[in-house]
């Protein structure tokens, strides 16, 4: 992890309330993107976490990336399905992750056009629902262990949207197949559903105009991954299946209490940077 002359701490106050993240900088270089990475849901969770766990730490300097890593609120963030603090709360977190894109573009020049939002779990679905609500600033999605919410598929998004999605097979909390939150409404009935990683990996690439099917696959023993072809503006959907994953980080061991299996064949983090880099694309080449 980065000294601490490279990390900014930031505040905001977004609808009446004080919101929290820290910033990590790229050494000896000015940054021209920001990746903002959304921690999990947990009553404990804050943007350290997601720090500590991958190494989007190093890749800010590998990619000269500036890392926002925001806090949500009450450890969780407001991402559509309705099951969540923050939902529950009325938290407009789509207006809070703007807020620090603009931030950045203000204080250090990065581009408010260029965005990446990677997040795990209860952050990967916040990630699709800000990839959908706010377009004109991201131009890369990555959603580790969380499909779209079903709430969120008729949105239609402004421009295009790169997506990398990536599951494993053996998730038990935000299972491939999808389905519905563990946290139940107040009558016991099941709230929150998701989509399959399939039916999520196709709804991008129709919102993205890209060509029919899913495109050239590329596997190994431990995984598959489909890369489509080009859509609006040069735009790609990767749907990434690990077999035997877990609800995990590939690369990163799980996190303490979790027993889930986790892949070591590849880091996320830098793949979501190496797959960004040559689709930070303006937004008015994603114009739809």
């Amino acid at each position: 992890m980065a000294d601490d002359q490279e990390l900014v701490a930031g505040e905001l106050e977004i609808g009446g309330r004080a919101r929290t993240f820290i910033v990590r900088l790229p050494r000896d270089a000015a940054p021209g993107v920001l990746v903002l990475v959304l921690h999990g849901n947990h009553p404990d969770a804050r943007g350290s976490m997601m720090r500590e766990w991958t190494t989007f730490d190093q890749q800010a300097d590998s990619w000269r990336f500036a890392v926002a890593y925001p806090d949500g609120h009450s450890g969780s963030w407001a991402d559509g399905r309705g099951v969540t603090n923050a939902d529950e709360a009325g938290v407009d977190d789509v207006a809070f992750l703007r807020a620090i894109i603009d931030w950045s573009a203000d204080r250090y020049g990065t581009h408010r056009d260029r965005t990446i939002v990677a997040g795990m779990s209860n952050g990967s679905f916040m990630a699709h629902r800000m990839a959908l609500g706010a377009s004109d600033h991201v131009a890369v999605l990555a959603a580790v262990s969380g499909q779209m919410p079903a709430s969120l598929l008729s949105v239609t998004p402004s421009h295009a949207v790169s997506a990398m999605l990536i599951h494993g097979t053996a998730d038990s909390i935000s299972p491939i197949e999808g389905g519905y939150s563990r946290h139940r409404g107040p009558g016991g009935e099941l709230r929150g559903r998701t989509v399959s990683l399939d039916e999520t990996a196709a709804r991008w690439r129709a919102v993205d105009r890209c060509p029919p099917g899913p495109g050239q696959t590329r596997a190994t023993g431990r995984s598959s991954r489909h890369t489509s072809d080009a859509g609006a503006g040069g735009t790609r959907v990767v749907a990434w299946t690990v077999f035997g994953g877990g609800h995990t980080w590939p690369g990163t061991a799980p996190r303490p209490g979790l027993t889930e299996p986790a892949t070591q064949e590849f880091d996320a983090a830098e793949e979501i940077c190496r797959f960004a880099r040559p689709l930070l694309i303006p937004a008015d080449k994603r114009k739809l």
